[in-house]
């Protein structure tokens, strides 16, 4: 039994008919909001919801029983206890008497689909993992913005009160020109103020939208190859359990050499990086 339901919980179709269900979940939420919709089949849009319901708890028992005589090994995983939670809060006392919180609870529904699609999931993980990076990002940012900002005002404020009237004021500007929209225009008005326009808008381009973009962006990259790692990490934990709960040994080797496999493309990747540094070195003298 938990063989037959690893191998279903495991293929890609299982996944591909979760996928569909959720998308029709939230087509029918949607047709929800249209008041004449809803009021000539609100009755099979609600059973429709329940149907889609039955679907969701019938996959988390397979997942579930997936595990074999292990079942709560099943929450290990912290995707896994969101799938069950969102699915079970359904069946929470007074949810379906209060149509708001049944609303929400459907719609919650919804954000499985992070976990059904790999990449979303990882781009997710990611997010989180960049957080503690964007946090100090975040202060640099501000900091750079506070003394742009006081300097603008100092340098433009009598002039151009609107823009540079208060210090609430510059940093609005300067946030809003870290987008480089009419970056042209912002500089010649300077110019016609003070002729110190050209380099403060210039040094505020390169250090603050350039060189922070720059960082945010290797931040993001970082925490990609991160969370790419402990996507691979869940998922070889999910296939190890699943392949303790069978008695095929066919499933323990396969694990095994994806470990071996893994390992072997990360010495490969340090060899590469050990090499480039080398080839970077300048080359010494014979003397």
């Amino acid at each position: 039994m938990s063989a037959a339901c690893a191998r279903i919980a495991s293929s890609a179709w299982f996944d591909a008919a979760v996928f569909l269900v959720i998308v029709a979940n939230a087509v029918v939420l949607g047709l929800q909001t249209y008041d004449g919709i809803e009021r000539d089949a609100g009755g099979l849009l609600d059973a429709l919801n329940d149907v889609f319901l039955g679907v969701f708890v019938v996959e988390l028992s397979i997942r579930i029983a997936a595990y074999g005589r292990r079942p709560l090994s099943f929450f290990a995983s912290g995707w896994n206890v969101f799938d069950f939670v969102v699915v079970a809060a359904a069946f929470a006392p007074g949810v379906r008497e209060n149509s708001t919180l049944l609303r929400l609870v459907r719609l919650a529904r919804i954000l499985r689909v992070v976990r059904i699609l790999p990449d979303l999931r990882l781009l997710v993980t990611a997010v989180g993992r960049s957080l503690p990076g964007l946090a100090s990002l975040t202060v640099l940012a501000v900091v750079l913005l506070y003394i742009y900002g006081m300097v603008g005002w100092l340098t433009f404020g009598d002039e151009l009160p609107e823009d540079y009237g208060t210090i609430g004021d510059a940093l609005l500007t300067l946030f809003v020109l870290l987008s480089l929209e009419n970056l042209p225009d912002v500089i010649e008005q300077g110019m016609e103020v003070s002729e110190w326009a050209v380099p403060y808008y210039v040094s505020f381009v390169l250090i603050a939208a350039f060189l922070v973009l720059n960082i945010l962006i290797g931040v993001v990259l970082n925490s990609m190859e991160e969370a790419r790692e402990l996507e691979w990490q869940r998922a070889q934990v999910d296939r190890r359990q699943a392949a303790t709960a069978t008695d095929e040994t066919a499933d323990d080797r396969r694990v095994d050499l994806l470990d071996r496999v893994h390992d072997l493309r990360g010495a490969v990747d340090a060899l590469e990086h050990e090499l480039r540094a080398l080839e970077r070195e300048p080359p010494r003298s014979p003397g």
